[in-house]
């Protein structure tokens, strides 16, 4: 006689246990303040692999989506001296950056040009977005630095310097002259709002598939940077510096415990890696109380999985909340046709 009883409350928990459900997907994180809100209180979008001519004919174009990251995929070439921007050719240039030399050029002439052209054309397209940013440039180095070669840390500086010059948030900025290492600085919240950032650029690089693959690369891009960084410290240079060390990949607790040397590990507060895995498990609240910056990639894989690059518009928005409810700094996608998604600044946590 009991068995009817307790399929009918069963059924009954269950449509409770759905309205829930529904009713807490409604709830998503109040529009921030663009102006006010410190970059580490705030979720945005960004785009991953910006420079695919497919997608965008020029790299401007894909800054006029809205955008607050944009990626770059570059390759040494150690007899020219210069970076290469392209997917998975380390012989060529293949992107939509152009050679411009004013703000006029930057949706005209040839494109497959090299890193510094460019950060041109993110400094000629930022001439004329002043109100705009800060704008995030991710650089994955394929096959990581080539200092022995004329082409390492101290060598990207030098370029990203010529051609960006004091549009670069640095290191240094948030330092500030009071804290005397960037975790320090993170955890007092030092950085600053949106609006002071406007038309400026912070730039971050990570190790590369190739570099993570080559089983003869043992210093790769992150330790790289992260050791550069602490030495130009210690000699009172980090004014020199334009970028941003960063962990790659999601995992539980603090990952900058994977560095044996602990000296690097105070210069990390950017992280970066899978937005599911960080979802499913891992308690990403960490990295918002210590104001590290977090960017979430592949956001179509989260659950249930969305189109890799044409999802709907509300289906796209409901993502980006849920992971700025789940204290993404930065949501990565391939959702080039949504620019109402992409130019999103959302209240994080």
């Amino acid at each position: 006689m009991s068995a009817p009883w307790l399929r009918r409350l069963a059924s009954a928990a269950a449509t409770l246990g759905a309205a829930a459900l529904a009713l807490a997907a409604t709830v998503t994180p109040a529009a921030a303040d663009a102006g006010t809100a410190p970059v580490s209180q705030t979720t945005v979008v960004g785009v991953h692999n910006t420079y695919n001519q497919a997608a965008f004919p020029r790299l401007a174009n894909a800054l006029d989506t809205g955008t607050s990251m944009i990626e770059l995929d570059t390759w040494t070439d150690v007899f020219g001296h210069y970076w290469k921007v392209s997917h998975d050719n380390p012989f060529g240039n293949g992107n939509n950056c152009v050679n411009a030399a004013q703000p006029a050029d930057i949706y005209t002439g040839s494109t497959n040009k090299d890193l510094g052209s460019c950060l041109d054309d993110v400094k000629y397209w930022l001439a004329s977005h002043t109100t705009t940013g800060p704008l995030t440039i991710k650089i994955e180095l394929k096959q990581g630095f080539e200092a022995n070669s004329g082409m390492g840390p101290a060598q990207l500086d030098t370029l990203i310097n010529s051609h960006l010059g004091s549009l670069v948030y640095r290191p240094a900025n948030l330092l500030g002259g009071t804290y005397s290492t960037l975790d320090a600085a993170a955890k007092a919240n030092a950085w600053p709002s949106r609006a002071a950032l406007a038309g400026k650029v912070i730039i971050y690089v990570i190790p590369g598939t190739v570099e993570l693959s080559n089983p003869f690369d043992s210093l790769h891009t992150d330790i790289e940077y992260g050791t550069y960084l602490k030495n130009l410290a210690a000699a009172g240079k980090t004014s020199q510096a334009t970028i941003f060390p960063t962990v790659l990949g999601a995992v539980s607790g603090d990952p900058r415990t994977q560095y044996s040397d602990t000296s690097i590990r105070p210069w990390f507060v950017v992280f970066d890696g899978d937005a599911a895995t960080y979802v499913n498990g891992i308690d990403t609240s960490w990295y918002d109380a210590n104001h590290y910056l977090l960017t979430m990639t592949d956001a179509q894989n989260v659950a249930p999985a969305l189109s890799d690059t044409a999802p709907s518009q509300a289906d796209a928005q409901a993502r980006v909340a849920l992971l700025a409810s789940k204290h993404a700094s930065i949501v990565s996608n391939d959702w080039t046709g949504l620019p109402a998604v992409l130019s999103e600044v959302l209240s994080r946590g």
